[in-house]
């Protein structure tokens, strides 16, 4: 998929520098060191949601889960196909009752938990085609492992509103999960969820397509669907990949079919 908006040097940066960027991997093997010497308050936050009050009650899961959607930061491209993955985070923390209130790494955070689940709800804020800028130093500084990091984000191969969950897979020419992908060993065994925004139009330029809002009929179908994706969502963070993430795919899949 093609970048959206001209991306100004400064984005490009790393969190750890001030004049140059890094390669994803250096930077998140310097993340990696520095982890178990660092002590914030945030931490001890993540590290409080994880506890378990009640030792009699059924063990929590204690490995956290970061569910970061991608978008590009800035009111000019609130409400645009683009930023659909911003949407499904914000959806996810109005319904959990997460408060988006935390800066770090070049992202927006919030931290609470799904079910007894611990969570960070991402929105990287170093513009899409560099998400990973952001997402790879949480994902070091948290130690959460890759089955547990959760992309979500648009896709034009899937019809508008049409969701699809899947534990793996390429990046389908998007260039924000590419870099995803590359800050994280470049990967394919990463989750993420696909939100179906359609294709451009005859000869529409992509670009165009991806900074346009949606019409009043692809947007109830895509307040539908970020209902049903935080269902969805849900159901992957306490249960996994079961049986019931297929059946949500295989739903999704034909949700538009006449019978």
């Amino acid at each position: 998929m093609s970048l959206a908006v001209a991306t100004p040097a400064s984005a490009r940066l790393s969190p750890l520098t001030t004049s140059s960027p890094e390669p994803c991997r250096r930077r998140r093997l310097l993340l990696s060191a520095a982890a178990p010497l660092r002590r914030t308050r945030l931490r001890r936050r993540i590290a409080v949601v994880a506890s378990v009050p009640d030792p009699a009650a059924r063990p929590a899961e204690y490995t956290p889960w970061l569910i970061a959607g991608l978008g590009n930061p800035g009111s000019k491209y609130h409400g645009t196909r683009h930023n659909v993955g911003f949407e499904m985070v914000d959806r996810i923390a109005r319904d959990e009752g997460i408060t988006m209130n935390t800066i770090q790494s070049k992202s927006l955070l919030g931290i609470g938990s799904i079910g007894e689940v611990p969570v960070l709800l991402v929105k990287p804020q170093s513009y899409i085609n560099y998400s990973g800028e952001a997402i790879g130093p949480l994902a070091a500084y948290y130690q959460v492992p890759l089955r547990h990091i959760l992309v979500m984000y648009d896709e034009m191969s899937l019809p508008n509103g049409v969701l699809r969950l899947q534990r793996k897979g390429g990046h389908g020419r998007h260039n924000g999960l590419q870099n995803v992908m590359e800050c994280l060993d470049s990967s394919r065994e990463l989750p993420r969820l696909s939100i179906g925004i359609g294709s451009p139009p005859g000869k529409m330029d992509t670009r165009a397509f991806l900074l346009q809002k949606f019409s009043s009929e692809e947007r109830l179908q895509i307040d539908t669907a970020l209902e049903q994706g935080v269902d969805a969502v849900r159901t992957l963070v306490l249960k996994g990949f079961s049986g019931s993430i297929e059946r949500f795919n295989l739903v999704q899949k034909y949700k538009f079919h006449s019978v």
